[in-house]
């Protein structure tokens, strides 16, 4: 909209105008002579004056016409750009309006019902029109639509034609060109243009004028019809091709028709499997008398499918069935139609979830210890309290310097870094398949070889140990130098009790032994970036790392010193 009132602030100054300013001039210069002495120079300019006033006269029309034409060629340009015919339509009526010097304008069109109703109300000041602004002639309009022609006045009050219509005596019309958009021999609707303060300000240029715009503009508007028509077909289509894809792509899914009167016309067998009964029971039934429950539950969606034409997914149910005991299924109910796209009842989709339900149970309780592999091998139905003694690895590793370091820096930050941190030890762990017990402030605890067996589960915590080294220094690469904190850690192989510890409100899957304490010892006094291993774990996978003894520790709740190694590398 912008743009069309630059345009119509900065329009350059015509010929005719310039014309007009030439002759203004001349006869400024003629009253300053003295007609005593240059009576001569007075009359050539009287004569220069009127042979302007001629020209001027002979160039108006050609300038109008000219400008018409200019303004035409760019609606066309506008109109022909897109598909998206409104926004067009607006820029087009503000241009009308400007050109005809029309105080307003309005594009009519056919609604659904067959009757006009206005698209796009402009003012001359290129706003739109309200309601309550959009009084017009219907005498005028509807005149326009019987006769397939254009109509103009330049004083409706006086017009013999229309002086008595209402419209006109109350909303004071005066100047009035209404021109039809027509397709063919068909009316689709009518451009309205109107000044109820001026007469006489439309002529036979602007009615032409508008002639031409209409029918360009009913091109447009009625290839945007069409091309909306196709879309929406397009879509129809589209959509009944995806829900025959799915029907028969997943047909391990159960598929269930039933016509209008809820009646089962099909019943595939893995329906007839989920429901516990056999497709010879269940097709030629009511929905109703195969499970009761059941169909009081989708009834209502059912009736929302037929009524609204439209598919619902994703709808969840659970049944108690007297072959299965309690079930959950999950169900997609479409429109089913014909040929002719005429709704003939409904197409269900069902799919048994019993089993994915148990599993997320499963995944819920663990997923925050554990990792996939080992969730997707646990029961959580056989979990109880208490615990079962094995053989484990145990891996401990921090952060180093994050009490130093988080003196200095905001809270927000503090936390952001230490979660990238947390996270690369985590990510090691699991990609070991290792459990992670719990994150203690800028440490984790994690153990190998349980719940699920691991032979090589210590050379499986060397390598998260190493993992996590390396994952710290690719840190260093994302991170500000001021962030680059180190870390340390210790491994230990012994047994240990696992199991559920508390209570029946709070539970905590954990492991409790000296081994345990000795892991988190060896980590304590490990070195800046330094991975410290004790000799039960170290015999476990010598042949397989490269390592090197250190002084022995001496650490606290033991009475002798700890042989210990530096882990460097894998063999």
């Amino acid at each position: 909209m912008a743009t069309a009132k630059t345009t119509a602030k900065t329009k350059p100054i015509s010929i005719n105008d310039q014309l007009i300013a030439i002759t203004q001039q001349g006869a400024k210069l003629r009253g300053s002579l003295d007609a005593n002495r240059a009576p001569e120079a007075i009359e050539g300019l009287k004569s220069l004056e009127n042979s302007l006033e001629r020209i001027s006269e002979i160039l108006i029309p050609f300038e109008q016409r000219y400008s018409h034409l200019q303004a035409l060629a760019g609606i066309g340009q506008v109109v022909n750009s897109t598909l998206e015919v409104d926004e067009v339509l607006q820029i087009v009526m503000d241009t009308i309006v400007r050109l005809t010097e029309a105080e307003r304008g309005f594009l009519m069109l056919r609604d659904e019902r067959g009757e006009m109703v206005i698209r796009i109300a402009r003012n001359w000041e290129q706003e739109s029109i309200n309601q309550s602004e959009s009084s017009i002639s219907r005498s005028i309009v509807q005149r326009v639509i019987e006769g397939g022609e254009a109509i103009l006045t330049t004083n409706a009050r006086e017009d013999p034609r229309f002086g008595g219509q209402e419209s006109i005596i109350a909303f004071n019309l005066r100047s009035i060109l209404c021109v039809p958009l027509m397709v063919k021999n068909d009316i689709i609707g009518v451009i309205y243009t109107d000044n109820r303060i001026r007469s006489g300000i439309f002529s036979e240029s602007e009615r032409d004028l508008l002639i031409a715009f209409a029918n360009q503009a009913a091109v447009s508007i009625e290839n945007a019809r069409l091309f909306s028509s196709l879309k929406r077909t397009l879509e129809e289509v589209t959509e009944l091709k995806n829900l025959m894809d799915d029907v028969f792509a997943s047909i391990v899914s159960g598929v269930i028709t039933a016509d209008v009167q809820d009646q089962i016309t099909l019943c595939n067998r893995a329906a007839a499997s989920i429901l516990g009964q056999a497709s010879a029971e269940i097709v030629g039934r009511k929905l109703e008398e195969i499970i009761p429950t059941f169909a009081n539950d989708i009834q209502p969606h059912m009736d929302s499918v037929r009524e609204s034409d439209q598919p619902i997914v994703g709808l969840e149910f659970s049944q108690s069935l007297p072959q299965r005991g309690n079930v959950d299924w999950r169900l997609n109910l479409s429109p089913l139609k014909d040929a002719g796209q005429k709704t003939q009842g409904v197409a269900i989709v069902l799919d048994d979830l019993t089993e994915r339900k148990k599993l997320e149970a499963q995944r819920k309780l663990f997923e925050r210890m554990v990792s996939p592999a080992v969730i997707e091998q646990l029961d959580p139905n056989s979990l109880q309290l208490g615990g079962k003694r094995t053989d484990i690895t145990v891996l401990f590793a921090d952060v180093r310097g994050f009490t130093s370091f988080s003196e200095t820096v905001a809270p927000e930050r503090l936390v952001s870094i230490l979660n990238r941190y947390l996270a690369a030890m985590a990510e090691a762990v699991l990609a070991q398949e290792g459990t992670i017990d719990k994150f203690m402030g800028d440490a984790i605890m994690a153990w190998f070889n349980a719940p699920v067996p691991q032979k090589d589960h210590t050379l499986r915590a060397v390598k998260a140990a190493l993992a996590i080294r390396d994952s710290v220094e690719a840190l260093y690469k994302e991170l500000p130098t001021d962030s680059h904190l180190a870390f340390g850690a210790g491994i230990h192989y012994g047994d240990a009790v696992l199991g559920l510890i508390g209570t029946d409100r709070r539970l905590e899957y954990t492991a409790i032994s000296d081994s345990v304490n000795t892991a988190k010892r060896l980590q304590e006094n490990s070195a800046k970036n330094q991975i410290i291993i004790s000799r039960e774990a170290f015999e476990r996978v010598s042949s397989e790392i490269e390592a090197r003894p250190i002084v022995p520790l001496a650490v606290k709740g033991k009475t002798v010193p700890l042989d210990v190694f530096e882990v460097l590398g894998l063999k």
